[in-house]
């Protein structure tokens, strides 16, 4: 395929410069801000459920954000086959501006009659444009960087982690504005989000074809290409057990992190003594841990390997949520929990290099996306599952140690997955896949 219809590329760009591609590392994480923000669904659940016009019990209040975890991959599959086919710039602002009008929809919700137009609008559309634009730059910035494979998705990712950082102070304050219509303050958050997603996915595009990176010669970058093996199609990697090995780890891993994650407040409170204003502020510190552990433990991957670092990330999960309901220390709660935050950021921050280094970039978006399964899996298993072990009677060390103990027996799939045999190729002129 040439440089002049390999989907995605400029001929403006096709001898870019070093700094081009952190410009789209820039761009990529502007993008991922505005989705990240769905993670701060906690601020409006709680103010769903003690406004006068909507008086949501919890349940109730939890299903816009259970929809959206659910639609993400849909979107993501979708997103993914899509833009290896049409280049990310069209499928990120196609995905931005979903999501943002999904969020637009839920503000005209103004009472618990209107619930469904909440689950419509922030669960399914927004869900759904959520997981289109995703896949986007974290396939995309692969290719522009593979010499910095792990630290760079890393990045991608952590943009997604701290967006409930940065959203859920702004979400509070519009709240606060007009208590009796939390509704409303999706309004403005949703043109905000749309002029985000379309400012960063602007300049979204794929490297020309044989793109080597500035400062290395272009044998260097044959022989880092030879070394992966050639670029498997979705149906190849589907054919490999592999595939199948990194999804089960994913999943395993959030749902690990997430079963703390789906009950933190309440846990801090009843666990270690914190104050329902206390336990909230600790909640909130705990989502910087999120978004860092996607960029530290991505940095660690290629220091160490992809393997190792999920070895470490299922195990200190699994130990720390043994120790968790026995922490009546409120610093030592702090740190466990911590803990478990970072690791689950860097399930998501390590998987997309790590299905980078299986499988190869060219269709990362498929791949990838389609795993992305995982999360939606984990997302809804993990806290139906605590929340039946906990019970009426708050049973945190049964809950907590059948899920750490899980996680730990998990490590064993990292030391039975290993790279997929290498392949002997041959070109195909035609520019297919390689065959055996």
């Amino acid at each position: 395929m040439s440089d002049q219809t390999r989907p995605g590329v400029d001929r403006a760009v096709e001898q870019p410069s070093g700094s081009f591609r952190w410009l789209l590392v820039g761009g990529g994480l502007l993008l991922q801000f505005s989705i990240g923000a769905v993670y701060a669904w906690s601020v409006f659940s709680g103010a769903l459920e003690d406004a006068e016009p909507f008086q949501l019990t919890k349940v109730e209040a939890s299903l816009p954000f259970t929809v959206t975890i659910a639609m993400i991959f849909i979107g993501s599959y979708l997103g993914g086959r899509l833009q290896d086919v049409r280049g990310p710039r069209v499928v990120a602002l196609a995905g931005g501006v979903i999501y943002a009008l999904g969020i637009i929809l839920a503000s005209f919700a103004d009472s618990g009659d209107e619930l469904w137009l909440i689950i419509l609008g922030y669960g399914v559309i927004s869900g759904f444009g959520l997981g289109f634009a995703y896949i986007v730059p974290i396939a995309m910035l692969q290719k522009w960087f593979p010499d910095k494979r792990g630290l760079i998705t890393g990045l991608a990712v952590g943009g997604f982690g701290f967006g409930a950082v940065l959203t859920s102070p702004v979400a509070q304050w519009l709240i606060d504005r007009d208590p009796d219509q939390p509704t409303s303050a999706f309004l403005p958050l949703g043109i905000a989000y749309l002029v985000m997603s379309l400012v960063g996915a602007s300049i979204f595009r794929n490297p020309p074809a044989g793109y080597v990176v500035p400062g290395t010669t272009a044998a260097a970058g044959q022989a880092e290409k030879a070394a992966v093996t050639h670029d498997y199609t979705q149906g190849e990697a589907l054919r490999t057990p592999q595939w199948y090995l990194l999804t089960a780890i994913l999943t395993l891993s959030v749902s690990a992190g997430i079963s703390l994650i789906s009950q933190a407040k309440t846990s801090a409170s009843d666990i270690a003594g914190y104050s329902v204003s206390g336990a909230a502020a600790v909640v909130g510190v705990l989502a910087i841990f999120n978004g860092a552990g996607r960029i530290v433990w991505a940095a660690v991957s290629d220091r160490i390997g992809r393997m190792p670092t999920f070895a470490l990330l299922l195990g200190l999960q699994g130990i720390c949520l043994i120790l968790l309901p026995h922490a009546s220390n409120a610093a030592f709660f702090f740190v466990l929990a911590a803990v478990i935050y970072l690791c689950y950021g860097g399930a998501f921050g390590t998987m997309p290099a790590t299905a980078g280094d299986f499988f190869g970039v060219r269709n990362a978006g498929a791949i990838y996306g389609l795993m992305l399964i995982g999360w939606s899996i984990g997302g809804v298993f993990g806290p139906l599952l605590t929340s039946w072990l906990l019970g009426d009677d708050a049973a945190y060390t049964v809950a907590y140690t059948t899920i750490g103990v899980v996680a730990l027996v998990a490590v064993a799939l990292t030391v039975v997955t290993k790279l997929p045999r290498p392949r002997t190729s041959t070109a195909d002129p035609a520019g297919g896949v390689p065959t055996r």
